[in-house]
């Protein structure tokens, strides 16, 4: 399947923000649950059901949720094609701040498995897991970690950014200006959201706070127990798990992606491989791969569709 943007869309930027801000998905409601992790937290995730025995679960990216258009469209083609959906919002991402001191990061695999386990225990046969962005990279993180899990059928994630420092380099430069600043001020507000409900959150480094880098330095290091951004990066980068995935999974990752490296697109590292494929289409931009042709359905969905149910 080869993808053609609209030439409608003829610059990345382009891509990129047109279905963010003018994509619309309707879809019916979500059924709303919100479980328990083992730390006394909480993750809100959001169902579309059919009494299916296949669940497709999609992971959101930095700052976004189950809301989010390409969320709901990837949620809409599976349900409509016999699978159930499962919509998961990350701690502090559901329109309501998270309990404990830690928010979510890159590599927070610990609340994908609670996610899983959950509805495993509901008794879903095959799962297939789609991530988007930094739901890609905490997808594949995730399955290079763990023991090959025989209801996890296929992944599939979209525009990831595999090496996150160099990916955070990318995106703090001066052309990205308006992606990276709509983050940083998302993100600050969320640190004094919690800190108006915990007296243990110290606020002092925000003023000093210009890069994507600089807040990851102060606070998702510190919160989650990393030495600095640079070692948080290190650890939490998908490209150092993906060799040891042992199920079908899809990359794809744009080559005009105005957020990615090019470490991002390991064609070497993966071209052998026996379960990982990487493809890289010319166009696409970031969270992008806009249709106008199909009533709606974008190409990454039929995409991800495709590769989840074929043999």
């Amino acid at each position: 399947m080869i993808y053609r943007a609209p030439a409608l869309l003829f610059h990345p930027h382009l891509e990129t923000i047109y279905p963010s801000l003018f994509r619309t998905v309707s879809l019916p409601p979500y059924t709303r649950e919100r479980i328990t992790t083992p730390d006394n937290d909480f993750l809100d995730i959001d169902w579309l059901t059919n009494k299916s025995n296949k669940l497709v679960i999609i992971s959101h990216g930095l700052e976004g949720n189950s809301q989010r258009a390409y969320i709901k469209g990837m949620a809409k083609h599976f349900f409509s094609n016999g699978f159930d959906a499962l919509a998961w919002n990350y701690r502090g991402c559901s329109e309501e701040i998270n309990k404990q001191k830690r928010f979510y990061h890159s590599g927070a695999t610990d609340d994908l498995d609670v996610v899983i386990q959950h509805a495993l225990r509901k008794g879903y046969e095959e799962l297939v897991l789609v991530g988007f962005s930094l739901g890609g990279n905490l997808t594949l993180k995730y399955l290079g970690e763990q023991v090959r899990d025989k209801h996890i059928m296929k992944s599939i994630v979209f525009s990831v950014p595999m090496d996150l420092h160099t990916s955070c380099q990318k995106i703090s430069h001066p052309s990205n200006w308006m992606y990276s600043d709509r983050f940083l001020k998302s993100l600050k507000k969320k640190v004094q959201d919690k800190a108006a409900l915990r007296n243990d959150l110290d606020l002092s480094p925000l003023a000093s706070i210009k890069t994507l880098q600089d807040f990851d330095d102060h606070y998702t290091s510190v919160l989650h127990g990393y030495r600095d951004a640079v070692d948080y990066y290190t650890q939490c980068s998908s490209i150092r798990f993906v060799e040891s995935i042992q199920i079908p999974s899809l990359i794809v990752n744009a080559l005009n992606d105005p957020f990615l490296s090019p470490e991002c697109y390991p064609v070497d590292l993966l071209k052998n491989h026996g379960c990982v494929k990487l493809e890289i289409p010319t166009r696409g931009g970031h969270v992008g791969f806009t249709q106008f042709s199909k009533k709606g359905l974008f190409w990454s969905e039929e995409r991800a569709l495709h590769f989840a149910t074929q043999p």
